[in-house]
């Protein structure tokens, strides 16, 4: 058994029939009929008796349709944990307001829709969100703070 063996495309190389016989024979959709109905027209009548004795009617034409897809919205959500991270720079872009020890949020203004649970509290926070998770909803009451749709 050899150990190197030579790839068949690497020995095709410098073949310009590619082990085909003469140029003309390999040549395009014409050399074997075309793909799909083709041939199945007016000059192929031939084949028609016995693609409707096989098949039936059904082999010609198209059928059915297609329903509409529903589009489903993406939920955008972001953890406390981001939010926090992110607060003071929020508050340089006047998307949140800070007042005094507590910091107003709306959510949507953000571009989020839900608020999730991962990481602290430690600022006292009023969130506006359209979604959010028990886990959130807890520590960000435990902090002193409150959660509304």
């Amino acid at each position: 058994m050899p150990v190197n063996k030579q790839k068949k495309a690497a020995r095709y190389r410098g073949s310009h029939t590619h082990g085909g016989g003469a140029k003309k024979k390999r040549r395009g959709s014409g050399n074997r009929g075309g793909f799909g109905m083709a041939g199945t027209g007016k000059r192929a009548g031939q084949k028609k008796p016995s693609i409707l004795t096989t098949v039936g009617n059904a082999y010609y034409g198209k059928s059915g349709f297609n329903r509409p897809k529903k589009v489903v919205k993406k939920i955008h959500a972001i953890n406390i944990l981001d939010l926090e991270k992110k607060l003071e720079f929020y508050v340089t872009q006047n998307l949140v307001k800070k007042d005094k020890d507590k910091y107003m949020i709306n959510l949507s203004d953000l571009g989020y829709d839900k608020l999730l649970g991962a990481g602290l509290v430690t600022k006292k926070l009023e969130v506006k969100a359209s979604w959010f998770s028990k886990k959130a909803k807890e520590k960000i009451e435990k902090a002193g703070g409150s959660l509304n749709n």
